[in-house]
């Protein structure tokens, strides 16, 4: 929070994953953390933030009454984002997820319209490796996966940035990026703990990593 606030951006996103497990503590101990940012955050919810699900939706209110919507838009200097809740396209949840697919599918199709450069944020990736890969713990199904990836196509979507992986994975398909970056917790491939500047301007995006200070 203090190197984010030296570097003051314009705002912080959390692809997911806000806690370990959820908790009227933990949440509060991210709450306190966040508060600290000077800049606004924008959340998205990650399978930490709603592990008993499928069965027991209570995470559902939980989780909005404690960090906000798990699903939305917003608009920034030219820019669309979409903020979306992957735990409702890994899995199906009754009540939840037809309404959420005709709100993502709704809200894509405005925002495209806009003909600004449009973003998604998630937790899970679409995939890690091929977009063909077979369903796994770190991917979104493949039939789901192609439903997604054509809609991103016809949006023209130009990055989707998630979470999940707890390594680097960088991705293009199609001329979109498909990022998840490093931690602040665990890397699985070892590389330093920090987080991923992006910069947007009218003829490029680009992003780089930042590790934390005084930390391996």
């Amino acid at each position: 929070v203090e190197q984010i606030n030296e570097l003051n951006p314009d705002f912080v996103v959390i692809c997911g994953d806000l806690v370990n497990v959820p908790c009227d503590s933990s949440y509060a101990d991210f709450n306190r953390i966040k508060a600290r940012l000077k800049v606004p955050c924008y959340c998205t919810p990650g399978n930490h933030d709603m592990q008993k699900l499928p069965g027991d939706t209570s995470f559902f209110t939980t989780y909005r009454k404690v960090i906000g919507k798990d699903y939305y838009s917003f608009k920034h200097k030219g820019c669309s984002f979409i903020v979306a809740n992957t735990q409702l396209w890994k899995t199906d949840i009754k009540g939840e997820s037809e309404k959420y697919d005709r709100w993502f599918v709704e809200t894509i199709k405005t925002l495209r319209s806009g003909r600004h450069p449009l973003f998604v944020i998630g937790h899970i990736p679409l995939y890690v490796s091929e977009p063909e890969e077979k369903k796994a713990y770190f991917n979104v199904d493949p039939a789901k996966r192609k439903e997604i990836l054509d809609l991103f196509t016809e949006s023209n979507v130009v990055a989707y940035l998630s979470g999940h992986t707890h390594k680097l994975v960088c991705n293009e398909y199609n001329g979109m990026q498909l990022v998840s970056c490093e931690t602040t917790s665990e890397n699985f491939d070892k590389r330093p703990f920090g987080f991923r500047l992006w910069k947007v301007s009218s003829d490029s995006i680009s992003h780089h990593f930042i590790p934390l200070k005084n930390r391996n």
